[in-house]
């Protein structure tokens, strides 16, 4: 039984969840935790192995290329066993589909791999890449566009719905065989191919985002991190300007593959066709009216375990799901991060959507670091936040969930320049997050995370004061660690504290 028709039946299943993906250029693997929406990852690796190469002139798959694969396969089956996988999947994409050995090759395969291998139609590929970029990025807006070895793959996404899909042969395997390794030639392959489409609107490259999916340009990512000194080495919505990503992508088409692989950033297997993949972004930008391109760590792999979930599980926010999930497996008690979002709610009124849904996970991520040593925890925290492997959030909304739980645990300390997130965060969104912190602080000096103990007291805002209702009883609470922590949300927030005892 193939992966789209079983993966309905299989939800039942919560234990491990293998995934292969065989492609032209690697061969991956991925074992889930289970079939949620904030899986975690057990297991993640690659070959590249490189199965379509030479196959535009051959018309079949690389002998070496199925040897590594074969091989590849092998060494999966033994870690999903050793895992004690529950469900495994294998798909294959376009060489597997295109060559004309490639039946024969996916028998093979599936005797290493110990299970079926489902190969996919062109349109099949894009559209679950493209439910991928909806998993990680839910309110995506754009044009869904999978490079891999053999073939680029493009859906328009909006809504939480992919559009049509299309396929082109066009993945730098492909191209350097059929450009005989002149990348000037790949330019006016690719323009050819982008001419015979429908209009541009129907495809939607005169969408405003263009979301790339694929290793080739993740690495091409990379290499734009390390030129622009960035702060985040998280790729999951790294965003290139559309001049910036132009320039760069015809720098590295005029390199040799000598001076790519001098680039620390780029591993010497990826150097080859890095150029390809660059000449097939600048002419999809070229072509269209894309003013962002928006990294997507999130692609077919993430689409096949997407298609598992129910409707309920894939209408989850996949940031509030991994920070709920995160404060459930961490916290000192559970119950307390929602107890106290409930009664801190007074003091950010009017507040908008997205400002919620960040002040949200904020409160789910404020009790994740309290087994670390008091010396490392905020900025342990800082670092494990920032860089935590959740979806659904621009790297704007990373940094500041991450500076608030910075400051939950610093009270109104500076976030250390070492650590400092230049160019990320405005002034508007340090206060945002100072405020957020040190709303978080006040509460556990009152509760010290202990569930129901908010629920004794009485917050209330007015135009200004911030007012704490102490019963008599329990007076003693209310001390110099509540009176100044208190006194810094106050102040953050533009009013003064005071507290009511009886």
């Amino acid at each position: 039984m193939s992966f789209l028709t079983e993966s309905r039946g299989a939800r039942a299943r919560r234990g491990p969840v293998a995934i292969v993906d065989i492609g032209s250029n690697s061969v991956r693997l991925v074992v889930y935790e289970a079939p949620t929406r904030t899986a975690a990852t057990l297991q993640n690796e690659k070959s590249i192995c490189a199965i379509g190469r030479e196959m535009v002139t051959t018309g079949r798959l690389h002998p070496q290329g199925v040897a590594d694969a074969l091989a590849a396969l092998a060494r999966f089956r033994v870690i999903a066993d050793g895992l004690g996988v529950e469900a495994r999947e294998a798909v294959a994409t376009a060489a597997a589909r295109d060559a004309s050995n490639g039946a024969d090759f996916i028998v093979r395969a599936e005797r290493a791999w110990g299970g079926p291998i489902t190969v996919l139609a062109g349109q099949d590929e894009a559209r679950i890449a493209a439910e991928g970029v909806i998993a990680g990025t839910p309110d995506a807006e754009g044009l869904a566009a999978d490079l891999g070895g053999g073939s680029l793959d493009m859906v328009p996404v909006r809504g939480g719905r992919t559009g049509v899909a299309h396929t082109l042969p066009f993945g730098p395997l492909r191209l350097m065989d059929q450009s005989r390794g002149d990348p000037d030639r790949a330019r006016d392959i690719v323009d050819k191919g982008l001419k015979a489409l429908p209009s541009f609107k129907e495809v939607g490259l005169s969408a405003p985002t263009l979301y790339a999916v694929g290793g080739i340009w993740r690495s091409l990512a990379r290499v734009d991190m390390e030129e622009q000194k960035y702060p985040l080495h998280v790729l999951q919505h790294y965003t290139i300007p559309r001049g910036r990503a132009l320039r760069l992508c015809k720098l590295l088409a005029g390199l040799s593959k000598d001076s790519i692989r001098k680039i620390n950033v780029v591993s010497r297997r990826r150097a080859e066709s890095l150029p390809y993949g660059a000449v097939v972004l600048e002419r999809l930008l070229e072509a269209g009216d894309v003013r962002d391109v928006v990294i997507s760590a999130y692609g077919l792999r993430e689409g096949l375990l997407f298609q598992r979930l129910s409707a309920e599980e894939r209408a989850q926010d996949p940031l509030v799901a991994f920070a709920r999930a995160a404060n459930a497996r961490n916290a000192r008690t559970a119950c307390h991060a929602q107890e106290m979002l409930d009664w801190t709610r007074p003091l950010f009124e009017g507040e908008s959507a997205a400002e919620a849904r960040i002040r949200e996970a904020s409160a789910f991520f404020s009790d994740v670091a309290w087994r670390r040593h008091p010396d490392d925890r905020a900025v342990g925290a800082f670092g494990q936040v920032l860089t935590a492997p959740f979806a659904g959030a621009s790297h704007r909304a990373r940094a500041i969930i991450a500076a608030s739980v910075f400051h939950r645990y610093s009270g109104d300390e500076e976030v250390p320049q070492a650590i400092a997130l230049a160019g990320l965060l405005d002034k508007d969104d340090q206060k945002r997050a100072l405020a957020l912190g040190l709303a978080w602080r006040f509460a556990f000096s009152l509760s010290s995370s202990a569930g129901g103990e908010l629920a004794q007291y009485r917050l209330r805002l007015t135009p200004a004061k911030i007012i704490l209702e102490v019963p008599a009883r329990r007076e003693a609470i209310a001390g110099e660690p509540v009176q100044k922590r208190l006194g810094a949300l106050a102040d953050i927030l533009g009013r003064k504290g005071e507290i009511l005892i009886g």
